[in-house]
């Protein structure tokens, strides 16, 4: 049985088209199973043209077959540089009508096949753009500059008039400004707060300094799009229709915006209350959030309000950050991203036949005139303005393009108006042809303008052995964890802080960023006499605050949050380096153990971290792993539970150990800082090979040099053990190790000694070095920490 529906779409007083589409009834959905199609007779064609009549297992076929497509063909286009929508793009293509013209292919068997797939795509679009409401913080336009501001407002209003004038001076009919001519004309002047931030995350620059200024111009240039395609929309309708359509129109786009924001959004802050601080907010306030997003497509289309943008409102009303957004797109972002996101790009390309070409309409002729004039002028104004606010020309190229760049977002609203009837075949062929070009050569031309990290070449290299023993020793403490806190605290009370040679510290503590899309740098100012109760690292800064108090005068501490993608979080240490001229950067250790030695945590994006720094240091690094002891955490109250350990003991032994190279020289030269404090006893251990080992002769003097310098010294102990081996080694440390607090050694890192030989074939932690691997392991006791150095 067949059925027939037909229908128009309707623009002002004039009908455009007509479809009509057949669906058989009942559908088919599950098949009776492989094996009962298969033990039928017949060519096994025919068996599987039968098993295509099922919408189930065809929707799978059709899913396998999308993503094996554009898997392969990124596997090539990936070394041409190019984005993965390019490639989801191009399998559409490849599968949809363009090549198969007057044929049904495994994909496109019938129209009723094609339209489940493109509904699972939509759907997926929906949720997308869900959670780009989620992830969006409005806030940020309030917090931006004038500067950002003027960027985001000129790059949208200043095409768009371009854009209009142009397709009006090309135009030839009486009634020109049509709802169809203004959508076309705020989708080729928008800027996508998305798609910026899908190009940005793609090529590592989230956290960067253009990233920043691009995200945020997006965002406001993203605001103010729809603030005239809205506006703009009710102007034409008034026109068009009469004025009491737009009154109409306008009361109840204030009723869906009334129940979103003043009663739903406060249902989601009530939730956020309910979820205690740190914890994991409950599944079925998920569920209820999640219910209220699929329902509230039903109650725009009965408010009369544009379908699209009902799911990005809802996401926008959704508290961003912790527990609830970062809940949201923990659970939804996998499968949005990837399986329904790459089913509807690549249904978007199915949709494409450059076949119309040929025979193109006026209308479609003078659209993409009018488009390629508005991204013209669209490149101009976004290079133009922050070249005139002294931005180097290189980054203001780049940023042009960054703002330029199209993608997801336009290929989407080009579709539904294919879909829809608004704009023609030849229509959509041009304005997709604009969209591939543009997102193609703009990843291309960003990555080669602009390099963040060229700049950390050019800083200058400091590290503690260029450090004057009454200079100003800068140091950056990064905290992972609150326990990071105290470790942190005993190493600057070792370094021997005094108001004749200070220590100016910088505490960044890193946050991985989660429900939210843009990254965080917050200077916290110590002028703030409270912190508010959900402010980022308010019981870290505290707690150095209280530090700095303790040691007046001998101590400077700022702190700093950094909340971005733990991929993206080098670059934030980078530049806090360089902003701070610091010489020592302290890393903690990405485990940690209890006092059994059993594994307390060990976060692997941490240890990616510390590796990627110790490839490239910014400065002087020092890997600090923390001993196995009880350490309370710190809560704003009490501020910090512990007192410091060197406060409180007599003498603080550390033990430095020296077997040469220049790793061990930063080492020593931090060691030798700490020994000035009275109650440090520090003792310098030489491992020295036996005979016939022949070292560099420029590492050597140097060696001979420093230790000279350690000999005279008369508060510091020196030991000079001779070993053949590596076990040789473990047997001696072994035997000393419960005498220290501290041991401070080199990294060393792929350096083959005699001192080490046989323990490398036991190396599990490569950032640490053979000698910190044997300390901080739990058969030395672990009561005492490590600290491991590696020379800038």
């Amino acid at each position: 049985m067949a059925y027939s529906n037909s229908g128009s779409y309707t623009t002002g007083n004039s009908t455009k088209s007509e479809a009509q589409v057949c669906l058989k009834f009942p559908p088919k959905v599950s098949s009776p199973g492989l094996m009962a199609l298969w033990s039928d007779k017949g060519q096994n064609n025919v068996k599987l043209g039968k098993l295509m009549e099922y919408s189930g297992p065809r929707l799978q076929i059709q899913m396998v077959v999308t993503f094996v497509l554009t898997q392969a063909i990124h596997s090539v286009l990936k070394h041409l540089r190019l984005p993965m929508f390019i490639s989801q793009i191009l399998a559409g293509m490849i599968l949809g009508p363009m090549l198969f013209k007057g044929k049904s292919s495994l994909i496109t068997s019938s129209d009723q096949s094609v339209a489940v797939l493109g509904t699972v795509g939509a759907v997926g679009y929906m949720f997308f753009l869900f959670l780009s409401g989620v992830k969006m913080d409005v806030g940020m336009t309030f917090r931006s500059g004038k500067k950002v501001i003027c960027i985001g407002v000129l790059t949208v209003v200043v095409p768009l008039m371009s854009c209009l004038i142009t397709a009006k001076s090309l135009s030839q009919e009486s009634q020109f400004f049509t709802n169809k001519r203004v959508f076309l004309a705020v989708t080729y002047s928008a800027t996508s707060f998305p798609v910026i931030h899908c190009l940005l995350s793609e090529l590592k620059l989230l956290n960067s300094e253009l990233g920043r200024l691009g995200l945020s111009a997006a965002l406001i240039g993203e605001i103010v799009a729809l603030f005239l395609l809205t506006i703009c929309q009710w102007v034409i309708d008034g026109l068009e229709n009469g004025w009491k359509v737009v009154v109409s129109n306008f009361g109840f786009f204030t009723v869906y915006f009334v129940i979103v924001v003043f009663w739903f959004r406060p249902v989601m802050k009530w939730m956020v209350r309910k979820t205690p601080e740190g914890g994991q907010i409950k599944n079925s306030y998920l569920y209820i959030v999640i219910g209220a997003f699929l329902v509230s497509h039903k109650l725009a289309e009965l408010l009369k309000v544009y379908i699209v943008f009902a799911p990005f409102l809802v996401g926008l009303a959704v508290p961003d950050g912790p527990p609830l957004g970062s809940a949201l797109v923990e659970k939804l972002e996998p499968i949005v991203e990837g399986l329904f996101m790459p089913l509807f790009v690549t249904t978007c390309g199915m949709r494409i036949d450059f076949s119309y070409l040929k025979n193109y309409g006026s209308f479609a002729k003078d659209q993409a005139i009018s488009a390629v004039v508005t991204n013209f002028v669209k490149f101009g104004v976004s290079f133009l303005l922050p070249f005139l606010w002294n931005i180097p020309i290189r980054d203001s190229l780049a940023f042009a393009f960054i703002m330029l760049n199209k993608g997801i977002v336009e290929m989407a609203a080009y579709s539904f108006m294919n879909d829809t009837l608004v704009i023609s075949q030849d229509m959509f062929a041009f304005v997709t042809i604009i969209v591939i070009l543009i997102a193609s050569i703009v990843p291309i031309l960003v990555k080669s303008l602009y390099d963040p990290s060229s700049k950390h070449v050019r800083y200058l290299k400091k590290s503690i052995m260029d450090c004057k023993l009454n200079d100003e020793l800068r140091i950056i403490g990064c905290i992972h964890v609150p326990a990071n806190v105290n470790s942190i605290m005993d190493i600057l009370n070792a370094s021997c802080p005094t108001r004749q040679s200070p220590i100016a510290l910088s505490v960044l503590h890193l946050i991985k960023l989660s429900g939210r899309a843009t990254p965080l740098f917050i200077a916290h100012e110590k002028q703030s006499k409270s912190l508010s109760h959900n402010s980022y690292s308010e019981n870290v800064v505290l707690a150095f605050n209280r530090f700095e108090r303790d040691n007046w005068g001998a101590v400077s501490v700022k702190s700093f949050t950094a909340v971005s993608p733990p991929n993206l979080m080098y670059e934030d240490i980078c530049n806090l380096v360089m902003d701070q001229f610091t010489s020592f950067l302290i890393l903690p250790f990405h485990c940690r153990r209890h006092v059994d030695g059993s594994v307390e945590s060990e976060d692997q994006t941490v240890r990616r971290l510390n590796f990627n720094i110790l490839q490239k240091p910014p400065c002087s690094v020092g890997i600090l792993v923390e001993g196995q002891r009880h350490v309370k955490c710190i809560n704003s109250r009490d501020h910090i539970h512990d007192q410091y350990p060197l406060a409180n003991s007599s003498t603080y032994t550390i033990a430095m150990i020296f077997m040469g190279g220049k790793d061990d020289w930063e080492a020593l030269a931090l060691a030798k800082r700490m020994s000035r404090e009275k109650s440090v006893k520090l003792t310098v251990i030489q491992f020295k090979a036996g005979e016939g080992f022949q070292d560099d002769d420029g590492d050597r003097m140097m060696d001979k040099q420093l230790l000279r310098n350690v000999k005279e010294n008369t508060s510091i102990t020196y030991i000079e053990k001779e070993v053949k081996d590596g076990p040789e080694t473990l047997t001696y440390l072994r035997s000393v190790v419960d005498d220290y607090k501290l041991f401070i050694i080199g990294r060393r890192y792929k350096r083959e000694d005699p001192q080490t030989v046989g323990l490398h074939e036991w190396s599990e932690f490569e950032d640490i070095g053979i000698i910190g691997e044997l300390l901080s392991s739990p058969d030395f006791g672990g009561k005492h920490s490590v600290l491991i150095v590696r020379h800038q």
